[in-house]
């Protein structure tokens, strides 16, 4: 086995994190550089790669991976496959994660003594927990090529929750924005924060600093008061309307929770449907042309309840339904 130091060796490409270039080789989702401007809470999580991708084409017959992680955690709702494990996807297709234990160093094999052909490999980085990656292994005398290219050249930015970072897939290539950029060939950036996608103007000024092909707004769930969500809604898409006034904006209304069904949480959550239509029905009328809304309920709704993990996330069911209600909206704005 030939490792290959990592980031070192510029063959292998990383997506999902826009910062990279002054990041690198921190796999985190911020730059050092906005961790004061940022509430404590958001900076943390944003250590957590979310999104982050790490691609190549190989010929190689066997290919593992040295990587290490400072925090083994454990959350009750989601197993370790999708809150830390590496996810492996060959040719579009899944292969295998690999997964730390009581272990926070690792080197594993993905595969090996395969067949010598090229193969367009995909490393999906966990939804929560940080890690660092030192090394990739390829069999000795295997070659490296750039990857495919993406359908459009720029990523698509989500915005948003806990449901946005990925909680609860079963693995990091389970997440809605994964499925949904797989079937469309896109690169995807994840700016979801469990508990604290907020809407504050911080996180609008970092947004709109990315190049984005379309960016999707998806944070109702996690500010707990109507007034000020309404208070802070329309600002967020001014601010980035302000830096990319032509760029696609897809605003998304909360997806069914079950809550909805026997508490008052549906008041809360019917209260801010109303809000994000509203505040783009608002934008249109001013002549925003690149801008709509998808309804929740369109991409997870009360008929969907086996989508979810404990009456609010997503399971892999419940992402695989909000990846295909997402879809037709990303074909749309995007052209393809």
């Amino acid at each position: 086995m030939n490792w290959l130091g990592f980031p070192d060796d510029d063959r292998f490409v990383v997506d999902g994190l826009p910062w990279w270039g002054e990041t690198s080789p921190k796999l985190q989702r911020f730059p050092d550089r906005m961790q004061e401007r940022l509430r404590p809470p958001v900076w943390g999580l944003s250590r957590s790669p979310s999104g982050a991708r790490i691609r190549f084409a190989t010929d190689a017959v066997s290919l593992g991976i040295r990587a290490h992680f400072p925090h083994l955690g454990h959350m009750n709702n989601m197993p370790r496959t999708g809150q830390l494990g590496i996810d492996l996807w060959v040719d579009g297709e899944y292969w295998r994660p690999i997964i730390p234990t009581d272990d926070a160093d690792i080197e594993e094999l993905f595969f090996e003594d395969r067949p010598a052909q090229r193969r367009e490999v995909c490393m999906y980085l966990g939804l929560y927990g940080p890690v660092e990656v030192s090394a990739i292994g390829l069999s000795e005398g295997a070659t490296i090529e750039a990857p495919a290219p993406f359908a459009v050249d720029l990523p698509v930015v989500y915005y948003g929750s806990s449901i946005t970072q990925g909680g609860c897939a079963s693995r990091a290539g389970n997440s809605y924005q994964a499925i949904v950029s797989r079937a469309l060939n896109l690169d995807f950036v994840n700016l979801g924060f469990s508990g604290q996608g907020r809407g504050e103007p911080e996180l609008a000024e970092a947004v709109r600093e990315i190049d984005a092909s379309c960016y999707v707004m998806d944070w109702c769930q996690n500010v707990s008061d109507v007034d000020e969500f309404e208070r802070l809604y329309a600002p967020f898409m001014q601010a980035i309307r302000d830096t990319r006034p032509d760029t696609p904006i897809i605003c998304v209304t909360p997806i069914f929770s079950a809550s909805e069904a026997f508490s008052d949480n549906n008041i809360r959550l019917d209260a801010m449907r109303e809000i994000v239509r509203a505040a783009v029905a608002e934008r249109i009328a001013v002549g925003d042309a690149n801008i709509c809304v998808v309804e929740g309920y369109d991409m997870l709704g009360p008929g969907d309840r086996d989508g979810l993990v404990d009456g609010s996330h997503p399971n892999d069911i419940g992402f695989m339904s909000m990846a295909r209600g997402i879809e037709p909206a990303l074909r749309d704005v995007l052209g393809i």
